[in-house]
């Protein structure tokens, strides 16, 4: 795979890179888009083999039979994460802001409390939010330059009314990838408040290779009366324009109530995500996978570099992901002042911090999985951006 080559994803109704200049004020021309959480790669010949066989038969019709797409799953679950899936347990959704919805809408109650470890993923609290449910942010304190988490302050937060966390593993827009004794305390403080704990694990296969991800089940067999996870290709293999996701409940009374909702909602799977999804979950997929990651290890090593040379910026220590999560604290300066310069002099597009929540106030999110070009191009404008800082 090419990951070099440059596609022009300009005047493709590509959100990253046809809605910078009205969202951020860089220019479509001259802007390096790096906010928006998709890559600038092709996916793996498999998935694009899947679409043109779809194309060649030219009817779009409804799709049967997903016993082999399950299958994919559950072999992907078993051969990259150790974990045994049983095909029953997977529904699938319009991605996993769409799974968050559900979640929120089948296992609690308009005014209920659902928990954040904040800064993080943002639309979890819009969802919540706008299910008129109540956000419940617990901030991660900084130690050693990463997230880590403060359960006995949680402890205190909680009043009751709370019916749910959310966990992000691995972590956006920190980068982390939670240990097993973190995952333990998360798992330990579910059931201390009677929570349910759905666990995004969206970025599972996008780790580096000094890093490992621990998926949830594996953590606490017994905490799966409580827990739902969520999973995808789409961050996985850069389809997120195909809107598919996996809610997957091993316990059945959970899983029957997740089933009432769906049902009652009319929601059933987009077949391009289906074959896209399937035709991903192979030796192939994994191939491209591993290649992609050793890629992206080069451009966080590039984008940190110069991040860390900036006087006062720092660059949280990737161990998972393609975002880059940027302090700039340590300048003294307005954060509009840093938004300035990054979006005016750099021409960068990249995410606010403050929309991830308490704690992301003084931070950018930046996007690395682009051609190398790009992140080099990048690293050299926000050196020059700050240079009078030097």
């Amino acid at each position: 795979m090419n990951f070099d080559e440059r596609i022009e994803r300009r005047g493709t109704h590509s959100v990253k890179w046809d809605m910078m200049e009205s969202l951020y004020g860089v220019p479509q021309e001259d802007g390096i888009a790096m906010w928006v959480a998709d890559m600038d790669f092709r996916p793996p010949t498999c998935v694009q083999n899947a679409l043109s066989n779809m194309a060649e038969v030219g009817v779009y019709g409804y799709y049967g039979n997903d016993a082999p797409y399950r299958n994919a799953i559950c072999w992907w679950m078993q051969e990259r994460h150790g974990w045994d899936v049983d095909p029953s347990w997977i529904f699938t959704t319009h991605g996993l802001v769409n799974g968050t919805g559900m979640c929120v809408d089948a296992f609690t109650n308009p005014g209920d409390g659902v928990v954040l470890f904040t800064p993080v993923y943002h639309a979890f609290a819009r969802v919540i939010a706008a299910a008129d449910r109540q956000v419940v942010e617990c901030q991660m304190p900084i130690v050693d330059g990463r997230y880590v988490m403060d359960f006995a302050a949680y402890d205190a937060q909680m009043t009751g009314n709370e019916k749910m966390v959310i966990l992000c593993s691995p972590h956006n827009p920190g980068g982390r990838v939670w240990n097993k004794d973190e995952l333990q305390g998360v798992a330990d403080f579910a059931r201390r408040h009677d929570l349910i704990l759905v666990s995004d694990e969206i970025h599972h296969d996008l780790v580096y290779p000094d890093h490992s991800h621990v998926a949830m089940p594996l953590v606490d067999p017994t905490i799966t009366d409580r827990l739902v996870m969520m999973t995808a290709t789409t961050k996985t293999f850069n389809i997120a324009g195909s809107h598919s996701g996996n809610v997957i409940i091993e316990d059945s009374d959970l899983r029957a109530r997740f089933a009432k909702r769906m049902g009652g909602l009319g929601i059933s799977p987009n077949s391009f995500g289906l074959h896209m999804a399937e035709a991903a979950y192979s030796p192939e997929g994994a191939q491209w996978v591993d290649e992609l990651m050793l890629y992206l290890d080069g451009n966080r090593k590039i984008f940190d570099d110069a991040i860390n040379a900036i006087p006062g910026a720092a660059s949280m220590n990737l161990e998972a992901t393609y975002l880059a999560w940027v302090d700039f604290a340590g300048m003294g300066m307005q954060q509009s002042e840093v938004n300035e310069r990054v979006f005016k002099q750099a021409q960068i597009a990249a995410n606010h911090g403050p929309t991830f929540g308490t704690g992301g106030e003084t931070f950018l999110r930046f996007n690395i999985a682009t051609p190398r070009s790009y992140v080099e191009k990048a690293a050299e404008r926000l050196k020059g951006a700050f240079r009078d800082l030097q």
